[in-house]
């Protein structure tokens, strides 16, 4: 099917409604014969899933890596969790809280193709990482290798430890557009001496987008007997991909980003080698050391976010990961592909549709990250974040399955009028 007669077949009623009041069967039956490349393309589905969002209308929201705006399903059934837990109060608290917080964990081993005992579930990607590093069994003169472009919060906690413990932190850095897998494996290799005991490395480089080989790393790094911890805040919900394949020792996401759960919501994956090894930041009851629960003890916190998890899986799966990927693939392609040869502009993302999907970072040549950011809110009403790093110069775009391709022309324009 092309996607004029996709157009055609699709109702102007089915178009203006919210997706979630059509039944999951009858909205799948429309698609299902649709080829990806071409729905990916096809604005007009693409407005019908935003009417599933309430969107501020005073400016064009290109920063979904943050905090992604939760569609409205899963923003209703979080307010419904919400007043069932405030009714039951203490009853619910004390009584199978914990059991459908281990229910979420186990969606969440099925989404992203692990167990679901080597889930729990935390408050970020932050909260995650740095309860491995703090939590790693440290010696005086280990080592531990990552990235001037890793997220800020975990490369604070790694000076802390080195402080704390007397272990020493490497730091590499990655290029924006390397030639090859083996170019970016060979630099974390490069950086592993005998006494390194930990890799970090990011999935998907926050600033720029960049995904990294992750089982290449894994694979290079074991064999040189060394742990890897990766840092996938931006990739749950956001591209398809299998925990277990990718042979990595710890994994870290904030669920709050791409898949669109309420805020407050993390992952962290532990391999099995591995839970009896790392000490809990907050102390628990007594449990087995290969029991993951050890370190999922965090206090009294929103649980009507955590039950908002399933309520979120639900969503992504009606409208499919692989759909979802391949229209954030799309737009980012879309907006940088016009851009990319301009003289004043550069774009600090590869062009290799495998090494990224839908962030991308931009910058002007003669223009400051933050004044670039600046003036694309105050001239043209669109919001972005400057980002100011050694290789990075620019702002990241991050747009989400409710922008439209209309609204990167807006910003295409505006970024060759500044160029």
């Amino acid at each position: 099917m092309n996607k004029r007669d996709f157009i055609k077949n699709l109702s102007l009623a089915a178009l203006g409604s919210p997706l979630y009041l059509n039944s999951i069967s009858s909205w799948a039956s429309e698609i299902k014969n649709v080829p990806m490349t071409t729905l990916a393309k096809t604005d007009e589905f693409w407005l019908k899933v935003r009417q599933d969002y309430r969107l501020k209308p005073d400016y064009i929201n290109l920063e979904s890596g943050y905090y992604n705006i939760i569609p409205n399903p899963t923003l209703d059934r979080m307010i419904e969790h919400a007043k069932m837990v405030n009714y039951e109060g203490s009853y619910y608290m004390r009584t199978v809280q914990w059991e459908n917080k281990n229910r979420m964990a186990q969606k969440l081993g099925d989404l992203v193709g692990c167990s679901g005992e080597n889930v729990i579930i935390t408050r970020n990607a932050t909260e995650s990482l740095n309860m491995v590093i703090k939590g790693f069994p440290w010696e005086k003169g280990d080592e531990a290798v990552f990235a001037k472009q890793d997220y800020g919060a975990m490369k604070i906690m790694f000076d802390q430890v080195s402080e704390r413990y007397g272990m020493v932190n490497k730091v590499i850095s990655v290029p924006n557009h390397p030639k090859s897998d083996e170019e970016i494996v060979a630099i974390y290799a490069n950086a592993i001496t005998s006494k390194t005991k930990l890799l970090m490395v990011c999935h998907m480089v926050n600033i720029t987008g960049h995904i990294l080989p992750i089982k290449k790393i894994c694979q290079m790094a074991h064999k040189k007997g060394v742990q890897v911890m990766v840092d996938g805040a931006h990739c749950v919900g956001h591209f398809e991909f299998n925990i277990e394949d990718l042979e990595c020792d710890y994994y870290g996401s904030s669920l709050h980003k791409w898949l669109a759960v309420p805020l407050g919501t993390g992952m962290l994956y532990v391999n099995n080698d591995h839970i009896k090894t790392l000490w809990p930041i907050f102390a628990e009851h007594n449990r087995e050391p290969n029991d993951i629960l050890r370190l999922n003890h965090i206090g009294t916190h929103p649980v009507h976010h955590d039950l908002s998890i399933e309520s979120a899986i639900d969503y992504y799966n009606m409208l499919g990961g692989a759909r979802k990927e391949a229209r954030l693939r799309y737009l980012q392609e879309y907006w940088t592909s016009q851009v990319r040869n301009h003289p004043n502009i550069v774009v600090n993302t590869p062009v290799d549709s495998h090494r990224a999907c839908g962030i991308a970072n931009v910058g002007v040549k003669t223009m400051k990250p933050a004044v670039l950011a600046k003036r694309l809110l105050d001239d043209y009403n669109i919001f972005t974040v400057a980002i100011d790093y050694d290789n990075v110069k620019g702002c990241r775009i991050s747009p989400n399955v409710f922008t439209l391709t209309t609204e990167l022309d807006v910003f295409v324009n505006a970024l060759k009028e500044m160029a």
